[in-house]
């Protein structure tokens, strides 16, 4: 007789090959590692001689699920800023926490309890995409769990890279130290395309190649990502990718929700692997994946939960049926991924789109002995019907919940016991996640109680406060004032003419200042924009200081790139009230009495008004250089033959509510 060191008997094994084979009364002999064959309980028992043999009384033997689209340590976010729109959510609430927060410790404590929740829905491997990636594989390993591991890569500092050498540099050496281990199979992960730069997506697609390894990245998730590809590069996301030379790589692609007929082929052509996301897509309102199209096309597609972050939970079962469901709902074809079709996504699919299909994901002899047992005679999973053999697809998908894991099993070694743990110490976990929300409370309430801290939370703010020196003028005779100071009489330095576009947010509490979205269009000679700047700027109280001849001294705190939509920073910063102006500026850059003023000529567009206004203003960095400036501006009023023209020490905001 053969030995094996373990024989599963009288289980309803599912092997989830590609014929759906399924044993009513089958066994499992298990050698190290690996499965040495799956079979009739009858047959096996006959053939092997084993250390050890456990009656699975009729309970369900099935290859682990595999996740094939998470971010592990997120379970430390689980409900962090639920309810938001993506770019909301993902770079106003979770990028400012994660640089605050993340660490290799939190990186493994947040592993080790997503670890524990996988093990206890049934899955044995999952593909992970996260900062200190390193720190992901030891707890990995430590639970005892298979995993795609996959560093990431952006084009802007990440908790664990100031800069995008760094984060590719940290992939080099995490994919050195763990390529070839029993049960992590290392990746470069390039966020998505709009956290990246054409130059990091082909570096990251030759370091993959580089090494034989995956890459996993977020593509085309949702309709805006898109569209803002269309607009910026007159194509789809997809060809864009394959473009920089992507898909030379074995993809691990997240999502896939927006989608045409013809990307799909080319990623089928490309051997990418799919992860479908159900929960996380239908909590952001991101759409519907064609999953039945890819499935149709042949494309290796397999399901994911996404972070904890964003679905709220890693419970594959939950996401089994609501991938069926959706593509029902979508299609209006209540024949559209049949049970059988989701368990494999579930397993072998999944694992081929991890790139992983030739170590796990089906119950074949050579493949490592990942697997789960399943209790379906239970109240919510009853009668069983035996006239179809193939109901077991359906008891499991439509009615088992992951509490009716029983056991797990991942590269031979039991993980779970009669649904005890025996990898993983689950209490200390609680305290640290516990004493990581309070942390994280105290500083998201702090920055939430500061437009100051939101603005610089979401990056690219200047940390230094500037101080001007203004005065407004209102004008009769704009023409006579834009000819003196093209006159030569005045040093001018440069000259540009915009249109301006602003939105002035304000807030219940003065104090706290108001902030601005400007759009600028930059008008040539013959009138037409050759370019557009939007930026973000923090103002204070409209005035410090007042000086003679109606000078004052104003506070513009912070500035910042705009680099998002209006509607990002009106549901980020929920301001009480909005304010539209837009004008007309010709601006000069003059060098006066050795110091040099900028001197705005503006037209209010919208609301419209009469009048031109005059506005001239100066930086400052100290009480004697304001004084000096203040009266060098009076000066140039004078010399502008403006002196007795009507001032005004208000903003175009204020003029505009009066």
């Amino acid at each position: 007789m053969k030995k094996a060191d373990l024989l599963l008997t009288h289980a309803t094994v599912l092997c989830m090959d590609e014929s759906y084979t399924l044993y009513p009364d089958g066994a499992v002999a298990v050698g190290g590692d690996s499965l040495l064959a799956v079979g009739p309980t009858q047959e096996l028992t006959a053939a092997f001689a084993a250390r050890q043999v456990f009656d699975c009384g009729g309970k369900v033997v099935m290859p682990g699920l595999i996740n094939a689209h998470t971010h592990v340590p997120m379970t430390l976010l689980r409900g962090l800023a639920d309810d938001r729109r993506l770019d909301v959510w993902l770079l106003g609430y979770m990028m400012p926490v994660e640089r605050e927060f993340v660490s290799p410790e939190f990186c493994r404590v947040g592993t080790l309890i997503a670890c524990a929740e996988m093990i206890r829905s049934g899955v044995t491997c999952f593909a992970d995409m996260y900062y200190f990636e390193d720190a992901v594989a030891e707890a990995t390993v430590e639970a005892g769990m298979r995993a795609l591991c996959s560093q990431t890569v952006m084009k802007f500092p990440t908790p664990d890279a100031a800069s995008y050498e760094d984060s590719l540099a940290l992939a080099r050496e995490f994919i050195q130290h763990w390529k070839g281990h029993a049960l992590i199979l290392p990746s470069v992960a390039p966020h998505a395309p709009y956290t990246c730069t054409a130059d990091i997506l082909k570096a990251c697609s030759a370091l993959a190649v580089e090494f034989d390894v995956p890459l996993h990245i977020h593509l085309s998730e949702t309709l805006q990502e898109v569209e803002e590809w269309r607009r910026e590069y007159d194509m789809p996301v997809v060809p864009w990718v394959k473009k920089q030379s992507l898909f030379e790589a074995k993809v691990l692609a997240a999502h896939c929700v927006h989608v045409d007929g013809g990307e799909i082929h080319t990623l089928h052509n490309a051997g990418v692997g799919i992860a479908h996301n159900p929960s996380s897509n239908l909590k952001l309102a991101s759409g519907f994946a064609p999953v039945v199209q890819m499935l149709e096309e042949g494309l290796h597609v397999g399901i994911g939960t996404d972070g904890p972050a964003s679905n709220n939970d890693l419970d594959m079962f939950e996401e089994l049926r609501l991938a069926t469901f959706i593509a029902k709902a979508v299609s209006g074809n209540p024949t559209s991924l049949p049970a059988r079709q989701t368990l494999a996504m579930a397993t072998r699919l999944g694992a081929q789109a991890l790139h992983l299909g030739h170590l796990t994901g089906s119950l074949e002899p050579g493949k490592r002995a990942d697997l789960a047992i399943v209790d379906l005679e239970t109240l919510h999973a009853l009668p069983a019907f035996s006239r179809d053999p193939d109901g077991v697809y359906s008891r499991l998908v439509y009615a088992a919940k992951s509490t009716d894991v029983t056991d797990v099993m991942v590269n031979g070694r039991w993980l779970m016991r009669d649904r005890a743990l025996l990898t993983i110490d689950v209490p200390p976990l609680l305290l640290s996640s516990a004493e990581y929300a309070r942390h994280i409370d105290t500083f998201l309430t702090a920055r939430e109680g500061s437009l100051l801290s939101r603005l610089v939370a979401i990056g690219g703010a200047e940390q230094e406060e500037s101080y001007e020196v203004q005065i407004k003028v209102q004008l009769e005779d704009a023409e006579t004032v834009r000819a003196r100071l093209e006159s030569g009489e005045f040093q001018v330095l440069r000259r540009a003419h915009y249109l301006e576009y602003d939105t002035y947010f304000s807030f219940g509490d003065p104090a706290e200042g108001r902030l601005r979205h400007r759009e600028d269009e930059f008008i040539d000679e013959t009138g037409s924009v050759f370019n557009v700047r939007y930026r973000l700027t923090m103002t204070g109280p409209a005035a410090e200081r007042a000086y003679a001849n109606s000078v004052f001294l104003s506070r513009s705190r912070f500035i910042a790139p705009a680099s998002h939509s209006l509607r990002f920073y009106r549901e980020y910063f929920k301001p009480e009230r909005e304010t539209a102006i837009s004008k007309d500026r010709m601006r000069w850059q003059i060098r006066f009495q050795g110091e040099e003023f900028f001197v705005n000529l503006d037209r209010l567009l919208a609301p419209s008004l009469e009048s031109t206004f005059l506005e001239i203003k100066a930086r400052t960095w100290s009480r004697t250089d304001a004084e000096e400036k203040a009266e060098a501006i009076g000066e140039l009023v004078r010399v502008l033959g403006l002196d007795h023209a009507p001032r005004m020490v208000q903003d175009y905001t204020d003029l505009v509510a009066t």
